[in-house]
């Protein structure tokens, strides 16, 4: 690991070691974690992972439209009009 130096609050400070705490873990780790969140969330995902998901969720959801996959301008232009 490389040690880093940052600066928050005292409120941020205040309520990440109640967390901790609470939590029976260390402030960094709860840094950590949340670090890694915000990359997940913003894309940080590689490329492969993307795709492993993306596959994993077709097909999972059924809309009862039979013609969505040919249609799907049409069904989009119609529910952005609402």
């Amino acid at each position: 690991m490389v040690r880093t130096q940052i600066q928050m609050s005292e409120k941020q400070i205040k309520k990440l070691k109640r967390l901790a705490s609470a939590q029976h873990r260390s402030v960094a780790d709860l840094i950590r974690q949340a670090v890694d969140n915000f990359i997940a969330v913003k894309g940080g995902m590689d490329i492969k992972e993307r795709q492993k998901r993306a596959l994993a969720a077709a097909g999972r959801f059924h809309s009862g439209i039979t013609d969505l996959s040919q249609a799907h301008d049409k069904y989009l232009a119609e529910d952005l009009k609402k």
